[in-house]
């Protein structure tokens, strides 16, 4: 009883020396100091975020006069409802998305069918690939070159365009060999050819379970990247049928700015329109993006330390 008595005491005497140590007024202003800076950038970030989405639903006259600050004003969807109603857009937002996954799952598949041969120190000649892989980054052939090619492959005007010549990235094979290389032990794929495991079938059956971290971060990365794209399209494709969202986008901003022989206010009305529709179309082309990123962050943490920081 003594003794709990007294260890009651050390616990309450340890508490309250605790409340009285005061951290070093340089810590303090150190602290201070760094809050309001994080503050101020994250108002930074938010604030373009929340006046497109303001400006989306405010009326087409606020929009163009500027008031708009912060919240909606006059509240309407006159802009979701064109950019709806608009064939081109719908038309480009299913070819995004047809682009996006399709491409994702090609580039997935090539990045890691290289990376995961380039990660086994078994692997004859994996050291002078990886060198010409490498090189790649910093020496390109260039885009008139890279027209020809994909004008002599018989690609211009079509969806390969697209898909085929950016399908990988050398940045994401550094990164996804890095991880398998740190992440799948030797061990399994020795215990896998003595119980006669066919090579396809181990990385069917093993590597691709145990990798999801990495394959979230392909993922990501080359869908953002394939959604977010125009410019190959702007060079290699002349079907509208085949144009992306970005590219729409692209044509309605032109559009909005180009000059006709209509009378004045019918093109104040369109101006005051298009301006609309250009946050609108901003808050649709986003939503995918924003909407898939919140089931991949944990992997795609994970997957960028161990693919970049170990090995």
């Amino acid at each position: 009883m003594v003794k709990a008595d007294h260890n009651v005491e050390v616990h309450k005497r340890m508490q309250v020396e605790r409340r009285t140590i005061r951290e070093p007024l340089g810590d303090r202003v150190f602290m201070t100091i760094l809050y309001i800076l994080m503050t101020l950038v994250t108002l930074a970030v938010l604030y373009p975020l929340i006046y497109i989405v303001s400006s989306s639903f405010s009326s087409p006259s606020a929009v163009s006069s500027g008031q708009v600050w912060l919240w909606p004003v006059d509240p309407s969807i006159d802009g979701y409802r064109t950019v709806f109603r608009n064939d081109q857009v719908l038309t480009g937002y299913m070819n995004s998305a047809f682009y996006a996954i399709v491409g994702t799952a090609i580039s997935v598949t090539l990045t890691v069918m290289i990376a995961y041969p380039l990660s086994k120190k078994t692997f004859y000649g994996r050291g002078p690939i990886m060198m010409f892989i490498t090189f790649t980054m910093l020496f390109t052939g260039g885009l008139i070159p890279t027209y020809m090619v994909v004008k002599a492959l018989g690609l211009i005007d079509t969806r390969w365009a697209l898909l085929l010549p950016n399908a990988i990235f050398v940045w994401q094979v550094i990164i996804a060999r890095t991880f398998f290389q740190a992440s799948i032990p030797q061990e399994l794929n020795e215990a896998a050819e003595i119980d006669g495991c066919s090579d396809l079938k181990f990385i069917s059956s093993v590597i691709i379970p145990l990798s999801k971290p990495i394959l979230a971060v392909l993922a990501l990365v080359y869908a953002v990247a394939q959604w977010n794209a125009y410019f190959d399209a702007l060079i290699y494709l002349k079907s509208q049928s085949l144009f992306p969202l970005q590219l729409i986008l692209r044509s309605i901003l032109i559009m909005g700015n180009a000059t006709g022989t209509i009378d004045a206010s019918e093109m104040a009305r369109r101006t005051e329109l298009v301006n609309l529709m250009k946050y609108s179309l901003i808050v649709v082309a986003s939503l995918p993006v924003i909407a898939i990123y919140p089931f991949v962050q944990r992997y795609f943490v994970q997957g960028m330390l161990i693919g970049s920081v170990k090995g």
